[in-house]
């Protein structure tokens, strides 16, 4: 079994180029990101954030890992719950599909934060919008395999027993 900064420098790896296909989409394809695809891309780079941390720190004691853990899953369960909820509105019928929006940029600028995020969550046109797939799955499909995926391994990966562990009963 590979060390747990293998795997989280792995994950961690898996994040990065994650988000730099979705920056190719966006740049060489030519698909504009939604504000959801945002959130989604914001959650893959904390994830990133986290999963370097952790690769880095290597720490020695179960409840350093475990934080990492915990923390690594938390990130990854937000990201999940923003992809289904994405996956949501692309699967809503046609007449019950958002009308579009203001882009997330002008929200941000117009309105305070928390109203931006109810209009964010409560979906636009363009987030409801099918314009990429990959063996059946959009984009938002991908990201929920992969933040579940992502969210999982690192889980198992933090809560295991360390190799060469030995817990003190009586010092």
């Amino acid at each position: 079994m590979p060390s747990a900064w293998i795997v989280n420098g792995g994950a961690a790896l898996a994040c990065l180029l994650l988000l730099g296909y979705g920056y190719f989409l966006e740049h060489a394809e030519g698909l504009a990101p939604c504000p959801l695809c945002i959130l989604q891309r914001i959650a893959f780079a904390s994830l990133l954030v986290v999963l370097v941390a952790a690769a880095i720190h290597r720490p020695r004691s179960r409840g350093g890992a475990r934080a990492y853990g915990i923390v690594t899953g938390l990130v990854a369960a937000i990201g999940a719950g923003i992809a289904g909820w994405h996956i949501h509105l692309q699967n809503l019928p046609p007449g019950e599909a958002p009308e579009c929006g203001p882009g997330l940029e002008y929200m941000l600028d117009a309105f305070p934060l928390g109203q931006t995020i109810e209009m964010i969550f409560t979906g636009s046109g363009e987030c409801a919008e099918v314009s990429w797939s990959f063996l059946s799955l959009s984009i938002p499909a991908w990201s929920l395999v992969w933040f579940v995926l992502l969210g999982a391994v690192c889980l198992a990966n933090n809560f295991r027993t360390p190799p060469g562990f030995r817990p003190r009963l009586f010092d």
